[in-house]
């Protein structure tokens, strides 16, 4: 929360609600403040997103004969913004949970202008469909913000696309359901069941609230932790869909080590995607099939291979999409649809994966591939020591064109060497003295008092007493390497000698932030020397057999 006094109107705005006020753009209304001493000051947010008095605001832009009249869906929005400020979730669910029982005190802290535009709109629209505009306009607000609090329009409609032939009689599952966006738009408007689950509870009950107003009968929204605390335990859906939440790492990798649903494979903790993948694929009913938002880097990362490797092995992936660039604001790279299938008996595996690559495609084009940007690969040939899933690896060699091909490594190449320096962690000069020339304590010791743990391939914390990442990144330091290392260079841990610094848990926790900032910095490091790699050898080819020319520009480069 800012620091700011708090504002002394009721609604505030920010500065792009104010250029959609005036009819101009965002940097219109920068230059405004930067003009005009007399430009109303901010009464609330942020240095980097301060907020405004709309009543000054609308003074000003009255004044300097700049503004427009305000429709009752702004000044809608607008009041709920002043009374319940950055926390608009909140005043979705309220508002909802209002047009959902008009004649009661569900309003909460809704403020009687809020109540009274709410009825008003109600009246000429109906309840869903401004229910229906609220959500949309949430879901802008967040994407121009750059989150993925919600899913994108875009994505929303890949999903709907893939999902295709849902009937009626349906059962629709969605573990990260946020406000119902994705559960909802699945299928006939009628008919299926569809039941979700989500961290939020405001966003549970805006979803819950949501459905109601759009007459959907047959919705159930459960509130909490998907992974932690399944609320559907017994549940087998005919559909499973989920863009997860990626942004916290902490998704309860030590508490769920033994947990039955890892059936391809414990995933690390920096693979939270796959955990989420393996959540949905058990409450998937025989026959049924999982869609799944997947970050792109998640088809490769070193990190997921072995899990990656049984879902091909055991035919149960089916079709991997990369969707076009812009589908997610929040995604440098372009997201993928992992679509999973589980077999109804025996010998009903999938024969290959089908591999669609739709990046060269316009955000809002086709999403039916043309013959060129798919193809079916037989899974033993994805079963190489990669395992690399990405779509548009495996369509470059089925199709062979090189020119696109290069194309694509290229840019591919220019993001990932763009993200690299800033992944490398912030250090600082030290005292100069080894962490583990202080006092320090045994694995060995730890293991005993049931604080560290061998299940994976490295040890991992059992307590919220030590940390993971601290914990390796120093096992993985010169003084362990050297004690952990033979003669002939191969790497194991020496559980019985290696020790790690003395630390209380917040220090710990710094430590461990770099050595996983450390960890990504050298996984994006080996993509890229994989990219140069392929890079080099396509062009190599290419030019010796006439499939790609040096470019004229290119041909004489100090002309």
């Amino acid at each position: 929360m800012s620091d700011t006094p708090a504002p002394q109107v009721g609604s505030l705005v920010t500065g792009s609600e104010i250029a959609r006020l005036a009819g101009v753009t965002r940097a219109a209304v920068s230059n405004w403040r930067r003009r005009y001493d007399d430009f109303p000051a901010p009464v609330g947010g942020g240095a980097g997103s301060p907020l405004f008095s709309l009543a000054d605001v609308q003074a000003w832009l009255g004044k300097q004969r700049k503004g427009q009249d305000l429709s009752e869906e702004v000044q809608l929005w607008q009041a709920l913004r002043g009374a319940y400020g950055d926390d608009m979730l909140a005043a979705l669910a309220d508002a909802a949970r209002l047009l959902a029982a008009p004649t009661s005190d569900a309003g909460g802290a809704l403020p009687p202008e809020a109540v009274r535009l709410l009825r008003a709109a109600a009246e000429g629209g109906g309840e869903g469909e401004t229910v229906t505009a609220l959500a949309d306009r949430f879901t802008d607000s967040v994407r121009r913000a750059g989150s993925d609090l919600v899913t994108p329009p875009r994505v929303v409609r890949a999903v709907r696309h893939f999902a295709a032939d849902v009937t009626a009689d349906a059962t629709v599952f969605d573990p990260a359901c946020g406000i119902g966006t994705l559960l909802m738009a699945v299928g006939p408007a009628q008919g299926p069941r569809r039941c979700g689950q989500e961290s939020d509870a405001r966003s549970a009950r805006f979803a819950q609230s949501r459905a109601a107003l759009a007459g959907l009968t047959r919705v159930d929204i459960a509130e909490g932790d998907s992974l932690r605390d399944d609320q559907w335990p017994d549940l087998k859906a005919d559909l499973v869909v989920c863009d997860p939440p990626v942004a916290d790492s902490d998704w309860g990798r030590e508490e769920l080590l033994l947990d039955s649903r890892w059936e391809f494979g414990t995933p690390s903790r920096a693979e939270g995607e796959l955990a989420w993948l393996q959540h949905a694929y058990a409450h998937t009913a025989p026959g049924g099939r999982v869609l799944m938002v997947i970050s792109a880097s998640v088809a490769y990362r070193k990190a997921g291979r072995r899990i990656r490797a049984e879902l091909v092995r055991r035919g149960v992936l089916t079709q991997v999409v990369a969707l076009p660039p812009g589908s997610a604001a929040s995604h440098a790279l372009p997201v993928h649809l992992w679509e999973l299938r589980r077999p109804q008996s025996p010998g009903d595996e999938a024969p290959g994966v089908r591999m669609v690559d739709l990046t060269q495609n316009e955000p809002d084009g086709s999403l039916d591939p043309r013959p060129e940007q798919a193809v079916d690969v037989p899974l033993i040939e994805l079963l190489d020591d990669a395992v690399d899933l990405t779509p548009g690896r495996h369509v470059r060699e089925s199709h062979q064109d090189y020119a696109a091909a290069y194309d694509d490594l290229r840019r591919e190449l220019t993001q990932q060497v763009s993200r690299l320096a800033e992944l490398l962690p912030l250090l600082t000069g030290g005292e100069g003295v080894g962490a583990l020339d202080g006092p320090s304590v045994s694995v060995a010791d730890l293991a005993r008092a049931g604080l560290v743990e061998f299940g994976d391939a490295e040890p991992v914390s059992a307590s919220d007493q030590l940390d993971t990442d601290f914990l390796r990144g120093f096992l993985r330091g010169t003084a362990n390497t050297r004690r952990s290392t033979s003669s002939s260079g191969t790497f194991r841990f020496d559980t019985k000698g290696a020790r790690i610094p003395q630390m209380d848990i917040a220090e710990q926790r710094r430590y461990g932030a770099a050595f996983r900032a450390l960890q990504e910095f050298e996984e994006r490091a080996r993509r890229v020397s994989e990219l140069s790699r392929e890079a080099a050898a396509l062009a190599r080819d290419g030019l010796g057999s006439g499939a790609l020319t040096p470019r004229p520009e290119d041909a004489h480069p100090h002309d």
